[in-house]
């Protein structure tokens, strides 16, 4: 799906955004792709080492390359996933927690851990307009030629990607299961929901982007990775 069509793009919105319960129904969805997500991350890191001398420095770097290329392809496919459905599901979410579910209880940690999903979707939807940009401006060129630019602009599109679908294989997690655990409340509180959710929804859009939060800062791992690892 393009970003003129995402569900983040503004006025355009699909029929069931007017719904306050529509967000439940994408709760599957993004549980997959965050699954998705971290099963490329653990099948890169489970042969990565190997293809590494002992020091961390890769034996090939074509095969190496070609791995991390497989890596990020798959990841940002099921980034694109979060593209398309997160900003509903987290505009769902916020409209049905309350100040108290971000102090204490059992959602609390998982609140926190949303704090840069706003970041993170932002920067990587701009990334697929970039993407959608780029092959419009190579529309028309011949068949062979598009062919390998477009492979080219993909793996650079999935490289850049990949640090956005990395944060979101955690981020997304907690989205999904904020998301279970304010679902009954939601369902009590629709009729009631429906306003707050749409300004959550349009806060979240391309349109807002000046008052979105910043992400907070990764705190630095204890031990820096080898150069062979992709973290």
């Amino acid at each position: 799906m393009s970003a003129s069509s995402s569900p983040v793009s503004g006025d355009n919105q699909p029929p069931e955004a007017t719904d306050p319960l529509a967000w439940l129904r994408h709760l599957p969805t993004l549980a997959s792709a965050a699954a998705g997500i971290n099963e490329a991350s653990d099948a890169w890191d489970a042969v990565s080492d190997s293809l590494c001398d002992a020091d961390g420095w890769r034996l090939d770097d074509e095969v190496y390359g070609d791995g991390k290329v497989k890596r990020d392809a798959e990841a940002w496919k099921h980034a694109e996933v979060f593209l398309d459905h997160g900003p509903e599901v987290l505009a769902g979410v916020r409209a049905a927690a309350d100040g108290p579910d971000y102090v204490e209880g059992p959602i609390s940690d998982d609140l926190r851990r949303l704090r840069g999903i706003d970041t993170t979707l932002l920067r990587a939807e701009e990334l697929r307009h970039e993407w959608d940009q780029v092959m419009a401006l190579m529309d028309g060129s011949q068949p062979g030629s598009l062919q390998l630019y477009q492979e080219r602009a993909e793996e650079h599109r999935n490289s850049e990607g990949w640090h956005y679908a990395h944060e979101l294989s955690y981020q997304g997690p907690a989205l999904v299961r904020v998301g279970e655990y304010l679902a009954d409340r939601a369902d009590v509180e629709g009729p009631a929901l429906a306003e707050r959710a749409r300004v959550a929804l349009t806060r979240s859009s391309p349109s807002a982007r000046g008052v979105l939060p910043a992400s907070p800062p990764v705190p630095p791992a204890s031990h820096p990775p080898p150069p062979g690892r992709s973290r």
